[in-house]
Parts: C-alpha cells; sequence; structure tokens
C-alpha cells in the first residue's frame, strides 16, 4: 500500500462511517456460541462507556494498537482491548471519553488525533458496560507512553492481518462465572475475542462498503 493509497484508505473509512453501518450483522460473525451472559440485555443502570481504535501508519499501511490490560479482579483482567473507559461527568461526551481514556492508558496525546467517525455501539453483558467504539486517525506512528498501573503491553498491529481467515479461530476462554465458547483472533498468542473482535470485523465490513 503506498503513502496515495493509505490516505485513500482513511478517506474512505470516513466517507463509509457516515452511510449505515454494518452493525449486526457484522457482530454476529463474532459472537460467542455459547455464554450466560448471551441472555442478558441492557437496563437503566447500564453504565456507559467508549474505546478509541486510532489508525495511523507505519511503512505506508494501516496499523492501530491494542493493549493487553493488567490483571485484577474483574470480568476484562489480562484481556486484549482497546484504549477506552467509563464515560465520567466532566466528559462533554463518549468520544471525549475515548480520547482522554486512551491518552491516560497509552500517552497518546488526544489532541492530534482526528475524528473519522464511530461504530455501532455494542452491550457487553457481564460488565454490564455500553460501549461506543470511537474511529480516529494519526498521521504519523505515535510515541506511546503506557500506564504500568493498567496496562500490560501494546500491540502494534496491521489492519490488514486481521482480513486472514487463518487467524480466526474457536476457543473456550473462561471469566468470572462462566466459560466461553467464542470465536476469535489468534494475535501473538493472545485470544482476541468478545467487545474488540466485534468492532476490529466491523471497521473491515466499513472499509468495503
Amino acid at each position: 500500500m503506498n503513502k496515495q493509497n493509505f490516505s485513500l484508505s482513511i478517506e474512505k473509512i470516513q466517507e463509509n462511517l457516515k452511510k449505515e453501518l454494518p452493525g449486526e450483522k457484522a457482530h454476529q460473525i463474532m459472537e460467542a456460541l455459547s455464554a450466560r451472559y448471551l441472555t442478558l440485555k441492557p437496563t437503566e443502570k447500564t453504565r456507559r462507556s467508549a474505546v478509541l481504535m486510532f489508525l495511523y501508519p507505519i511503512n505506508n499501511e494501516i496499523y492501530f494498537p491494542l493493549i493487553v490490560r493488567n490483571s485484577y479482579d474483574g470480568f476484562h483482567s489480562n484481556e486484549v482491548g482497546f484504549p477506552g473507559g467509563r464515560f465520567e461527568i466532566s466528559d462533554e461526551n463518549l468520544i471525549r471519553t475515548a480520547l482522554r481514556e486512551t491518552q491516560e492508558e497509552i500517552g497518546v496525546n488526544s489532541d492530534e488525533v482526528k475524528i473519522l467517525g464511530t461504530l455501532t455501539e455494542i452491550y457487553i453483558g457481564p460488565s454490564d458496560f455500553n460501549v461506543l467504539p470511537v474511529v480516529g486517525f494519526l498521521p504519523h506512528r505515535p510515541n506511546f507512553k503506557p500506564d504500568s498501573r493498567e496496562v500490560q503491553q501494546i500491540f502494534e498491529l496491521k489492519l490488514e492481518y486481521f482480513s486472514d481467515p487463518n487467524i480466526m479461530g474457536c476457543s473456550e476462554i473462561s471469566i468470572p462465572g462462566d466459560l466461553v465458547t467464542t470465536p476469535n483472533y489468534d494475535v501473538n498468542g493472545h485470544k482476541v475475542w468478545g467487545a474488540t473482535a466485534k468492532i476490529i470485523i466491523e471497521l473491515l465490513s466499513v472499509l468495503k462498503l
């Protein structure tokens, strides 16, 4: 992918995010086959959150980061996911939540990120969060400064990598109180599943619109 094509891909993503999104049709490909939380639905007590999938060039290819969260007593301990977190009253909106959390967790200056749009909101039953995936763009490779209290590791991943069907599989994954059978991506020995996998496959679908 040359520089011109990289820029055209970013422009195409931005334009297609304004159209009707693939949403549930894309998400269903990575939906769990068996899990207790599949019957859960959001309520008035469901919390709001946002994550940021921001794209940037390495050798004129589209890359984005995923983080490995630290161990803690909760549903998302040691999981691979996008930087992000819960909405706070001081946040102007959920886009601001995603930018703030990304700066706090991996040190990327939120003022440098250009927002391209948002993907379809996803309900995460085990932790009772609605999460809005925000898509952004950085014109250069970022200098990451991970917060050691929250982040074990950062993976820089080529978007095109996830187009390879050979990295998709199905696994049993243990979470507190449940054993989940789910499609997943294999990334550096880690399983990428759930909302994170749904966000990735929806963006791939958006790019192909």
